[in-house]
């Protein structure tokens, strides 16, 4: 901000001397004889005094402009906020920020919708292959207790293996538009067939999509059919799908500007050790305090891809009331209106509220002062988490462990029933 002040001279001063000047003059002109020869007399003397004093008087100048002193103050620096605005999203090196995690990203994979392809989670189809490039994993229950994956990976395209693929639930159509991503499963259930006219799909067992598969030969059906990323490309061209955002779209997230710790934010705990409550595969995450990331474990043992354990930055744990269709057990999740649930990160966790308030909007996210919430950037697992009238939550929080720092192993449990029997060769796997 500049200020300007103006300072003026004495011209009052200046005037009344020239006044004087005037009238002296005057009257030295009308001094002198009849002739018109003014009478001389010798010049007076002159004392070195005089002359000094001469010497010290100022001239006067006639032309005196206003002088202006200007001072100038130093703009204040711009306060940006905690998250990265949507105008940072570009670099200058032809890169941008990924959708799914904040972190820079080529512009030919950060511009592109992503794939989300569902995978399951049964431990005759471990390892999930092309689970480990994918920067938002959903995991959601199905039927019998078990749970089941949808995986949002942008660079796909080299990758020659991705799955297990299983069927669609009614649920993941919707996680899958909110990321305006191309949705793979092979099959569907009855009850969400109707939903997929609501999101570009490459469907499994019908149409065109269903080129993006193949079988391997290294597993039993229902747990060897895999999509590439050749096949996936192709398929979508097939299809006709724009690969292209929407007009509009700005994401699902924001992302940290620097890091975000949750250590002193209101209501929180801390979360070294987060166990969602599922009762199939008893999963649960631990917090590796030297690498900032949660390591995923199921089935009393690392949980791995096909690229070594599953880790993430942040874990969001959304709780959502659900029911039956009908008399069966495929379940009604509600994942619109507005619940409650948890954001994990950095070794602490703090309760937040989630909103959907349309059918194909986007979940927003915020803590108790009702601010959106900021995630660090990195890959995110999000866990829906059923609850009911008389049935809530059971996740659970440990603090710091003596030691902690490196992810550590777990010993085996023992062996769960496969339940995916009885969903084998219905078309809805």
């Amino acid at each position: 901000m500049k200020m300007k002040t103006k300072t003026k001279t004495g011209f009052s001063f200046v005037y009344a001397c020239l006044l004087v000047f005037c009238a002296v003059g005057g009257a030295l002109a009308g001094c002198g004889k009849g002739t018109g020869v003014p009478e001389t007399s010798p010049a007076p003397e002159t004392s070195p005094e005089t002359v000094a004093r001469t010497e010290e008087i100022p001239s006067l100048s006639l032309d005196m402009p206003e002088t202006e002193e200007t001072t100038q103050y130093a703009e204040p620096e711009p306060q940006l906020p905690p998250y990265l605005l949507p105008e940072e999203r570009y670099g200058e090196d032809g890169r941008v920020r990924s959708y799914l995690t904040g972190l820079w990203v080529d512009a030919a994979i950060g511009e592109r919708r992503p794939l989300a392809i569902m995978m399951s989670n049964d431990k005759e189809a471990a390892p999930q292959y092309g689970m480990n490039h994918a920067g938002v994993i959903y995991e959601a229950p199905v039927e019998a207790g078990m749970n089941r994956f949808m995986s949002l990976i942008e660079d796909f395209d080299e990758l020659e293996r991705i799955g297990s693929v299983r069927s669609c639930r009614t649920y993941y159509t919707y996680f899958a538009r909110q990321f305006e991503a191309i949705y793979a499963h092979f099959g569907q259930s009855t009850f969400a067939k109707p939903y997929l006219a609501n999101v570009d799909n490459l469907n499994g067992i019908e149409g065109k999509g269903s080129s993006a598969y193949y079988r391997s030969t290294d597993k039993k059906s229902p747990h060897n059919a895999y999509a590439s990323g050749e096949k996936i490309l192709d398929a979508i061209d097939k299809m006709g799908y724009s690969l292209d955002y929407p007009e509009g779209y700005g994401g699902n997230f924001r992302f940290a500007r620097d890091v975000i710790s949750l250590a002193d934010a209101p209501g929180a705990v801390e979360a070294y050790k987060v166990t969602p409550g599922y009762v199939y595969n008893k999963p649960w995450f631990e917090y590796n305090e030297a690498e900032y990331l949660y390591y995923r474990f199921q089935y009393g043992k690392a949980h791995l891809g096909d690229e070594g354990q599953l880790a993430v930055t942040n874990i969001l744990l959304l709780y959502c009331p659900y029911a039956h269709y009908a008399t069966t057990a495929y379940l009604n999740i509600n994942v619109h209106g507005d619940n409650y649930g948890y954001y994990v990160t950095r070794g602490a966790a703090v309760p937040i509220h989630w909103i959907k308030d349309t059918e194909f909007g986007v979940t927003r996210y915020y803590d108790g002062d009702g601010e959106e919430i900021i995630l660090n950037q990195g890959k995110t697992w999000i866990c829906i988490i059923g609850i009911t009238a008389k049935a809530g939550p059971n996740v659970e929080f440990e603090g710091r462990p003596e030691g902690a720092g490196v992810a550590g192993g777990a010993s085996e449990t023992e062996e769960e029933p496969d339940e995916y029997a009885q969903w084998e060769g219905s078309g809805d796997w």
